[in-house]
């Protein structure tokens, strides 16, 4: 049984008077089909109604649902002959990132992805999903090795921002990140990145400069978390929804910005809820993105990243400035 969102207590109930009557009949013999097909029936309009129109404080509480699959899942679901690699060869490894080599439909990859935990213990391990300097260098490493042997490079970003700690600064976070965004920037491979939790602030755009961008439905990107901007805006971190609201922070928001290029569906519920059938819809996606970005040459891939940047907050009117190589 799934954990449930406060929102979604109205469904966990109908759901559980459905299986109470259900096992009434199995035990008394009474026929209750009727009753039982009505409230299916209602159930059904109102999950419609619910996970159909919500708002984006209900995607935030999804994005960070404790069950939601993590990229490991989706790497094993995905891809087969994955070799997880690990260190930067500079300080050592760290486990917030993982990322390998693999084969989607027989053809070499590399993959590379935040991964946060399910449990306390799991969490503490992968230091909630946010990485130190060490993990962006393992991941740029990685993405190096797969521009030598011309693989495409897949990243899954689901990240609340990069360490924000002592150790982490002395070690260099902020060069980390910017040579990472610096260097996929010019990388001659296909690029695509696919947000599946949560995207924070730097520590999302360093695995986030992709030919093509992609979210989950129910995922979020942004510059700062809704808690961050509540409490520079009205100096109260408990605005946090309303912040949620004007942020833009929702994959619909930012297919409608054109900062996203696909909105991959997530099924009724959030992904955690049938890890199967979100996995064809994650495929369908990999597999078309691949497809287009193959028939692009070196030069052309770097440069179709360069327009996709630099039309992203244009306003109504302006020119993207042409490259000049």
């Amino acid at each position: 049984m799934h954990s449930y969102l406060p929102f979604e207590k109205p469904v966990i109930e109908l759901r559980e008077k459905i299986a109470e009557l259900k096992s009434f009949t199995e035990e008394k013999e009474i026929d209750l089909s009727d009753e039982i097909s009505t409230l299916e029936d209602r159930l059904e309009q109102l999950e419609k109604d619910i996970y159909g129109n919500l708002q984006p404080w209900q995607r935030v509480q999804i994005a960070r649902h404790g069950e939601r699959p993590t990229t490991l899942d989706y790497i094993n679901y995905l891809f087969t002959d994955f070799m997880e690699m690990h260190g930067d060869r500079l300080y050592g490894d760290d486990e917030a990132i993982v990322g390998g080599i693999a084969k989607f439909k027989g053809r070499p990859v590399t993959v590379i992805g935040h991964q946060r935990g399910k449990d306390t213990k799991e969490n503490l391990k992968r230091n909630f999903g946010m990485p130190h300097p060490e993990g962006y260098r393992k991941a740029l490493r990685l993405m190096k090795q797969a521009e030598k042997f011309s693989r495409p490079v897949i990243c899954f970003i689901d990240t609340k921002g990069a360490f924000p700690g002592k150790a982490a600064e002395e070690r260099g976070q902020s060069e980390a990140i910017a040579r990472n965004i610096m260097e996929m920037a010019g990388l001659k491979v296909p690029v695509i990145s696919v947000v599946i939790g949560e995207g924070g602030s730097g520590g999302a755009l360093a695995l986030g400069v992709g030919n093509e961008i992609h979210m989950l439905e129910n995922s979020t990107y942004s510059v700062i978390s809704p808690e961050g901007a509540s409490a520079l805006l009205w100096k109260d971190a408990s605005y946090a929804k309303e912040a949620s609201e004007t942020m833009k922070i929702t994959a619909p928001d930012l297919k409608e910005l054109e900062i996203i290029d696909k909105m991959i569906p997530e099924v009724r519920g959030g992904a955690h809820k049938d890890l199967e059938q979100q996995v064809v819809y994650i495929d369908e996606v990999l597999e078309h993105s691949l497809h287009t970005l193959a028939k692009l040459s070196e030069d052309e891939l770097v440069l179709n990243r360069y327009d996709k940047y630099q039309k992203i907050g244009l306003l109504a009117g302006e020119n993207v400035v042409p490259s000049t190589e």
